[in-house]
């Protein structure tokens, strides 16, 4: 029997009190699960069912195959790759706009996504202490906001030629990031037909931040041998690291020679809601745009990416396009978010971060902000008081990165050894991480920002790593 009204309102019942439960209980799941891979394939029946199957059948087999193959991304004990937080607030609106699903594309499509959209924006531009002139947007993802920037970058260098009548083949753009930068500006750099070959990835300091004087010199260079300069990518907390570029200096260098500049900060962009982390946008007047994602460190579902813009008249001219079926007679007077970027369909993303905000408070977010900060900073010292263990970057915000040390073993056999160190940790099932590499040291990343993190998760992490630690040491050396 195909789901009535009245069905609906049972089965909702029934899976928001499994919510609820899940949300009780999931830090006595398996952060990452026994399987493997075509494990969850093979359970699947080959053949899409004919006919109608009962919800208790359905949810049986959701609890029963596809649970057992997920990775608990909102474990208080994940501690790998960035956050992608979520919180009650957050999911009671996901329900609601799932419920509503609306398409807000435009104004008209939606009037209170929209207005709702440019509320909450502007919340956050003046709660992180952005410049007040800039405008956002609402994207999917960093990624996506980043190819935006780079796209607005290139049309603006030709004057929206491009898009007009596509290259010429005489343009011989560059762009630049530093060597940390996030692989999106990689992507975005293909797929906006500027090259591969033509992002120069300049070099780092000690501390991995972009080398403003490498920047100023590789533009330079570019330029004596006939390339146009169009763009810098900044990153404000690398990936690998969390390593805060010198936003200040790169985009004074931008502005001397006219590069659209845009500031990376997906993940540490949060920790502009407190004061004390403002150092890390200074200067930032200077640039073109800024991407932060609450759906990382802000308790916000995933996807959520908040794009500022300093023009946004040249951002809508790099995107917009309006058919006569989607012309309305309000045009002239509102925001059409579809106009600011690649997707004409548009979520009703707004409305989670309203939620949010309202539900938590500005404070009460600053204050778990605070919490996760405090955190890393306990489990800094448990490395930094350890004989064998050493933190290989600094650590500004929640990011620690450090490896086991033996000053007898070269550095493939440290790597080995490191590399086998994470994979026992995290086949136990009880906490996990992910790795990097820098300077060529293979190391481990111990992100602190999950939603419901406490001290005892902290304190199971550190019991693991030593456990884990002593096999391996037993084992290979």
């Amino acid at each position: 029997m195909i789901m009535d009204k009245q069905e609906f309102r049972k089965r909702a019942h029934q899976v928001v009190d499994w919510m609820a439960d899940y949300m009780e209980q999931k830090a006595h799941y398996r952060v990452t699960p026994e399987v493997q891979p075509g494990d969850i394939f093979g359970q699947l029946p080959n053949q899409a069912p004919e006919q109608p199957e009962s919800f208790d059948d359905i949810f049986e087999d959701f609890k029963e195959v596809i649970l057992p193959g997920m990775t608990h991304w909102q474990h208080p004990a994940f501690f790998g790759y960035f956050p992608a937080n979520n919180s009650e607030p957050s999911i009671l609106a996901e329900m609601l706009m799932s419920t509503l699903g609306a398409q807000c594309m435009s104004w008209l499509t939606s009037p209170a996504a929209t207005e709702l959209e440019e509320k909450v924006i502007n919340w956050l531009r003046d709660a992180k202490g952005l410049d007040a002139s800039w405008k956002g947007v609402i994207q999917d993802t960093a990624s996506t906001a980043t190819l935006c920037a780079l796209l607005a970058a290139r049309e603006r260098a030709s004057g929206f030629s491009i898009n007009a009548e596509g290259f010429s083949g005489q343009e011989n753009y560059r762009v630049y990031s530093s060597e940390h930068a996030h692989s999106s500006v990689d992507k975005a750099t293909r797929i906006a037909g500027l090259g591969l070959a033509n992002l120069v990835k300049i070099p780092v300091d000690e501390d991995f931040k972009m080398l403003p004087e490498a920047l100023e010199e590789a533009i330079l260079a570019d330029l004596e041998n006939g390339f146009t300069p169009i763009c810098v990518v900044s990153a404000l907390g690398t990936t690998s690291s969390g390593a805060i570029d010198p936003i200040e200096a790169i985009g004074k260098i931008a502005h001397r020679h006219s590069l659209w500049h845009h500031i990376d900060a997906a993940y540490a962009g949060t920790a502009l809601l407190l004061p004390e982390f403002r150092w890390m946008i200074k200067g930032h007047e200077l640039a073109d745009s800024y991407v932060f994602n609450p759906h990382k460190w802000m308790f916000t579902n995933f996807d959520c990416s908040v794009l500022f813009i300093k023009n946004a008249e040249a951002f809508i001219h790099t995107f917009s396009m309006t058919p006569e079926y989607l012309k309305t007679t309000q045009d002239d007077h509102v925001h059409n978010y579809r106009d600011w970027g690649i997707q004409l369909g548009r979520r009703f993303r707004a409305l989670k971060l309203w939620m949010v905000i309202r539900s938590f408070g500005l404070e009460g977010i600053r204050e778990k902000l605070r919490h996760h900060l405090a955190l890393t900073k306990m489990a800094k010292k448990r490395v930094e008081i350890e004989d064998n263990l050493i933190i290989e970057a600094p650590t500004d915000l929640n990011v620690i990165c450090f490896r086991f040390v033996e000053k007898s073993l070269s550095t493939t056999v440290l790597n080995a050894l490191n590399q086998a160190w994470l994979q026992r940790v995290n086949q136990t099932g009880r906490v996990f991480f992910t790795h990097t590499v820098l300077d060529g040291k293979y190391v481990i990343r111990w992100v602190i920002g999950q939603t419901d993190v406490l001290q005892e998760h902290i304190d199971l992490a550190w019991t693991v790593l030593m456990e884990e630690l002593e096999k391996v040491k037993a084992a290979l050396l």
